[in-house]
């Protein structure tokens, strides 16, 4: 049998257009309650009276309010997903002045309940720090 690269190509772009179309109408339904009532995928809980504050950081040091104020497992991610900050708190104080400024993702775990917020970390100047003791002296 001869090795026909035409016949090969014509062969993986059937496959390739035949898993397209299968998945593409795999799991399609035309009424959409349905698949709303059927969900398998579980609904995730939102913590309740979640406040964070201040946001934009400045000083390094955030708090986090909840209703329960429960002990609180907290992960900070960068814009690309990494996970850079993980600690377990039990007050509503969380310093987190060794992350660099930037944006970040947030998630907070309490009681089985998440929270996901967008985090802002500036830095003033230490020109600003000097020019705000000035002014406070």
């Amino acid at each position: 049998m001869l090795f026909n690269p035409f016949l090969d190509m014509k062969k993986s772009y059937f496959l390739i257009f035949s898993l397209l179309i299968t998945t593409y109408f795999y799991g399609q339904t035309s009424d959409t309650s349905e698949l709303d009532k059927n969900s398998s995928f579980a609904k995730v809980q939102e913590i309740e009276n979640f406040k964070m504050y201040p946001n934009p950081v400045i000083n390094g040091v955030i708090r986090i309010n909840t209703l329960n104020n429960a002990q609180k497992s907290i992960q900070i991610f960068d814009i690309l997903g990494k996970k850079v900050f993980s600690k377990l708190i039990i007050s509503e104080e969380l310093n987190i002045s060794k992350l660099n400024s930037g944006v970040y993702i947030l998630k907070v775990f309490e009681n089985g309940k998440t929270a996901t917020r967008k985090l802002v970390i500036k830095s003033l100047p230490s020109e600003s720090f000097s020019n705000l003791n000035k002014t406070l002296c």
